[in-house]
């Protein structure tokens, strides 16, 4: 959500309304007092208090990083681990495949599913499980 706008410069996105959401995400998740310093978390609040809509490229630039570290701190383990891990895997076993003539095995890369399973099966291969 974040990411594509600081990809395209849009700072238009960054409203009350979105702020507003993303604080009260976090705040539920449990995260808005462990992963940000008291200075971030004013800032976010008193932009929310004071701008409709932010227009200044350098404060949207600050609230897009505090935004990133929001949302990799709410992302599931099992969500950064099919990013890691999964999609990973996914592009491996494909390339392995398709050398070996498997055709259909090009769309494996892109998979989500695949991905999920691959990530899923590497969580429970861990050591911890292993008695």
């Amino acid at each position: 959500m974040f990411d594509t706008a600081a990809k395209d410069n849009a700072f238009r996105f960054l409203d009350k309304k979105q702020l507003v959401k993303l604080k009260t995400k976090a705040m539920r998740c449990g995260v808005w007092f462990r992963a940000l310093q008291r200075i971030d978390r004013v800032l976010i609040d008193l932009t929310i208090k004071v701008a409709d809509t932010v227009r200044s490229a350098k404060l949207a630039k600050s609230i897009l990083t505090l935004a990133r570290r929001l949302e990799s701190v709410m992302e599931s383990g099992l969500s950064r681990a099919v990013r890691t891990v999964g999609l990973a895997l996914a592009q491996s076993l494909s390339l392995v495949a398709q050398k070996l003539g498997n055709v259909s095995a090009k769309s494996w890369a892109f998979d989500r599913a695949f991905a999920v399973y691959l990530a899923v099966m590497h969580l429970n291969n861990s050591k911890a499980f292993k008695t």
